[in-house]
């Protein structure tokens, strides 16, 4: 097997060496932000396949996904469960508790944590969690905290680019990617 093509700072690698949980939120994050309402009022959300099989593998790497979202709805519920995401907060406003419960539930705490937001609400679990990621259209103040900066776009892969980093950090990566190009 050659090499991955994949390489990330060896500070941050270091940071998410620990990682045993991720927690993502929704909006900005696993879509692009955008609402979209059919005439039923029923709302729609894109989602990006290379984000979705990034957390397909996050899960093989060993690392817990977790969402934690201040929206609830269908296709979400969908989208998570074609997935096999089995933790997931909707309609969580107040993200900490929700984290600090799934941690306490899982045996792990926050230095065993990671997590993704683009605003405001994110910051709680951000800031306490060992490390921490935004996409590059994050809100400044979000950017500004986190560990990591993503060159993807909420929606647009930045999800997976976390999910790469972390599985690098714990070793698994270029196993994971061996059972594709073998």
């Amino acid at each position: 097997m050659t090499a991955p093509a994949i390489h990330f700072d060896p500070e941050l690698l270091l940071k998410a060496q620990r990682v045993k949980v991720a927690f993502f939120d929704v909006d900005g994050v696993l879509t692009d932000g955008g609402l979209l309402f059919s005439e039923s009022g029923e709302t729609l959300k894109r989602f990006n396949t290379l984000d979705g099989h990034g957390l397909k593998l996050l899960q093989q790497a060993g690392i817990t996904p977790v969402v934690i979202t201040g929206r609830d709805s269908l296709p979400l519920r969908t989208r998570l469960q074609a997935l096999g995401i089995t933790h997931a907060h909707f309609g969580t406003e107040d993200k900490r508790p929700a984290a600090e419960q799934t941690l306490a539930a899982l045996g792990l705490d926050w230095g065993q944590a990671a997590a993704m937001g683009d605003d405001w609400p994110d910051l709680p679990m951000m800031l306490r969690s060992a490390f921490s990621a935004a996409p590059v259209n994050a809100h400044l103040e979000v950017r500004a905290f986190a560990s990591y900066i993503t060159r993807a776009r909420g929606g647009d892969g930045a999800a997976r680019e976390f999910c790469d980093l972390l599985m690098v950090a714990t070793g698994r990566y270029a196993t994971l990617l061996e059972q594709y190009t073998r």
